[in-house]
């Protein structure tokens, strides 16, 4: 929330130097001699006067010595007035920036509840400095853009559509994980929980993502749920935030089958890919690399509903509602996994088999 509309600051807060010059006149006391008593060249006096330099602790005992007021008088001033250009600068900052805050999604984030809502364009520029960690729009760039920190975001979306909207998809989630604690992350627990994984996605309970999130953490992955922002289609993420893997996802169709294959899709470029992959479902960047998004895809497949499991099943076909029920009881998996494939390879009619398909709400877990 912002908390800058109720703090007074001054229109104008003159240099102290202007302080000192009253003051050498009521002593009668020119530049010159005041910088022989004080022990500083005359030209940093001057410079003082003109408002043109700070007076440093330093020199604010020597001014104390010799027109006996406090050393501390001297520093406030120079603080306030150094205040003062900084607030100046600050207003001059969030001028020029405005144009650029106007390319975010700012009510969709209000909604949410990632910024504060508000109608003055000065206060959203301030809302999204503080969200995206960053002092000017500059720097956003050289983050997002320019790619200045390539140890932490190793892509560059400027060449992406709607490179706001997905930016702040992206940094919502890494604000996500801030208050989240886990262990090392352990690539030998990871795989040794699969099962464990398959089990919540076959039995599917209600508070399925819940379990999902304790089990990942247990492996050292985070796993957090971001609602999809417009013109930001993603469907999940996969990054590192440090030494932390994270899975970021939006459950952008709502429905089991999709968010199931989706992550595992993302538990695939942890396991097979590393650090230095970073995944961006549904979104085309200049570093997407196809090979590793097709070996995430089989991954996914392995996991959820395998081809020789596909095959077996077609032989089958067709099955009533037992039998299905009873084939992925035997695999391991959800109904719906059987019949989201069966219908996007057209096997399937879309209208049949959709009582498997549940619709879900991630947005309980906020």
């Amino acid at each position: 929330m912002n908390t800058t509309r109720n703090q007074y600051n001054p229109e104008s807060v003159s240099h102290p130097g202007d302080t000192l010059i009253e003051k050498l006149k009521e002593l009668g006391m020119g530049n010159k001699e005041f910088s022989v008593r004080v022990g500083k060249p005359e030209k940093t006096i001057t410079a003082i006067t003109k408002g043109q330099s700070s007076i440093t602790p330093d020199m604010a005992i020597k001014f104390e010595d010799v027109l006996k007021i406090k050393a501390s008088f001297w520093l406030k001033r120079q603080m306030a007035y150094d205040e003062f250009k900084a607030r100046v600068k600050r207003v001059e900052v969030i001028d020029s920036a405005k144009d650029w805050a106007k390319n975010f999604p700012y009510p969709a984030m209000a909604k949410f509840g990632w910024v504060a809502t508000t109608r003055r364009i000065e206060e959203k520029v301030v809302e999204l400095f503080n969200f995206f960690g960053v002092s000017n729009h500059l720097a956003w760039n050289s983050y997002y853009f320019e790619q200045e920190l390539k140890v932490s975001f190793r892509i560059s979306l400027a060449h992406t559509n709607h490179s706001y909207a997905i930016s702040s998809w992206l940094r919502r989630g890494e604000i996500q994980t801030q208050n989240i604690k886990t262990i090392p992350y352990d690539s030998n627990l990871l795989k040794k929980s699969l099962t464990s994984i398959k089990t919540v996605m076959a039995n599917h309970p209600e508070d399925f993502f819940i379990q999902l999130q304790k089990i990942c953490l247990r492996s050292g992955v985070k796993l957090v749920y971001t609602p999809c922002l417009p013109k930001a289609p993603i469907h999940g993420s996969t990054r590192w935030i440090g030494d932390t893997p994270l899975i970021q996802l939006s459950a952008r169709y709502k429905t089991n089958d999709i968010f199931w294959f989706t992550f595992f899709h993302e538990l695939g470029h942890i396991l097979l890919h590393g650090k230095k992959y970073i995944s961006i479902e549904n979104v085309d960047y200049d570093d997407i690399d196809k090979v590793k998004e097709d070996e995430a895809d089989k991954f996914a497949i392995r996991h959820t509903f395998r081809d020789e499991d596909e095959r077996d099943f077609l032989k089958q076909a067709p099955m009533s509602t037992a039998d299905i029920i009873a084939f992925a009881k035997k695999i391991n998996t959800h109904p719906a996994l059987i019949i989201g494939r069966m219908h996007k390879k057209k096997y399937l009619h879309y209208s049949e088999g959709r009582e498997f398909i549940r619709m879900i709400d991630l947005a309980i877990n906020e």
